[in-house]
C-alpha cells in the first residue's frame, strides 16, 4: 500500500521533460479513515473532491501551445486521493506533449486520472466563479479566547438538543499543515446542517485547534464530519472546505450524510 513516505513529497524532483502518467501518485483513503474510526465498509458520508487546476498547458497538433484551466472531480468512495505534488508535476509534463484536439487532451486527463484514483474521475475544462459572498454566518468575529493549535479537540464541539435550528456557519480560519513538508494549508470551511443547535464558540475552537495538525485536505474535512457528527448528532450535516491554491491547484473536499444536495460549485477569491 502507498503511503506518503513514498511519494514525491519533500524530496527534490526534476521537472519532467515528457509527458508521463506514472507521475501521479495514488494514496490509500482507507489510511486515514482508520485514524479516525471511519469503516470503509459502511461509509457515513457521501461527497467527492473538486479539485482546480489552473496552470494547464499542451501542444496542439501543429506544435503551438495551447493553455486552460480545468475542474477536475474525485468521487468520495474512490479508493485512492491523488498526492497534490504528483499531480501538479503529471500537469507539467504536458507541456510538451501534442494533442491533436482539446478534447483529446480531456480524454487523457481522464483516463490517467481515473486509473489513479481508481474510480470515474471528472475532468470540465474551465473554472466555477469567484465570488466574494459571505456564506451563511461567519463565526470569526467571536470575541473568544483561543490558546489550543493542536491536536483537534472534538471535546470542543457540543450541541443544544432542545434548539433545532437549520444552520450554515462558515469560518477563514482552518489551517492544517502538509504530512510531510510542513507547509501550511489554508482553507474557508462551510457547515451546513439541520439538528440541534451547534456551539458557535466551541466550533471555532476545534476549526483553530486544526491550526498545527498535519493532514492532507481531504482527510481533514473527514475528521470534521465525523466529529461534527459524534458530538453534535445533527440529523443532516454537510462539510465543504475550500483550500487555497498551491502550485497551480487548489482542493476543495466535500462531505455530507447521504441525501444532502451538493453545493454550488464556486471559488473563494483568494483562492
Amino acid at each position: 500500500m502507498n503511503t506518503v513516505q513514498d511519494s514525491s513529497l519533500g524530496k527534490d524532483v526534476a521537472y519532467p521533460a515528457e509527458f508521463d502518467p506514472s507521475l501521479l501518485f495514488p494514496i490509500a483513503r482507507t489510511l486515514g479513515r482508520q485514524a479516525i474510526g471511519v469503516d470503509e465498509a459502511a461509509l457515513p458520508f457521501v461527497g467527492h473532491d473538486r479539485w482546480h487546476a489552473y496552470e494547464l498547458s499542451w501542444l496542439d497538433a501543429l506544435g503551438k501551445p495551447r493553455v486552460a484551466t480545468a475542474t477536475v472531480t474525485v468521487p468520495f468512495d474512490s479508493p485512492y486521493l491523488i498526492e497534490s505534488k504528483s499531480f501538479k508535476l503529471y500537469l507539467n509534463s504536458l507541456n510538451a506533449a501534442r494533442f491533436n484536439s482539446d478534447t483529446a487532451v480531456q480524454e487523457r486527463l481522464v483516463l490517467d486520472l481515473s486509473a489513479r484514483a481508481g474510480a470515474d474521475v471528472g475532468v470540465a475544462f474551465g473554472l466555477p466563479p469567484a465570488i466574494d459572498l459571505e456564506e451563511g454566518e461567519s463565526i470569526d468575529t467571536l470575541d473568544i479566547e483561543i490558546d489550543h493549535y493542536g491536536p483537534p479537540r472534538p471535546q470542543y464541539l457540543a450541541a443544544d438538543a432542545q434548539d433545532i435550528v437549520d444552520e450554515t456557519l462558515s469560518s477563514h480560519l482552518l489551517k492544517s499543515n502538509c504530512p510531510v513538508t510542513g507547509q501550511p494549508d489554508w482553507a474557508t470551511v462551510i457547515v451546513r446542517y439541520h439538528g440541534a443547535r451547534i456551539d458557535r464558540a466551541g466550533l471555532l475552537r476545534y476549526l483553530v485547534s486544526f491550526r498545527d495538525h498535519a493532514d492532507f485536505h481531504e482527510q481533514c474535512v473527514e475528521r470534521i464530519f465525523h466529529d461534527l457528527t459524534a458530538r453534535c448528532a445533527p440529523q443532516s450535516l454537510s462539510v465543504e472546505a475550500r483550500y487555497t491554491r498551491r502550485g497551480g491547484l487548489d482542493i476543495n473536499p466535500w462531505r455530507a450524510t447521504p441525501g444532502f444536495q451538493p453545493p454550488v460549485a464556486r471559488r473563494e477569491t483568494r483562492q
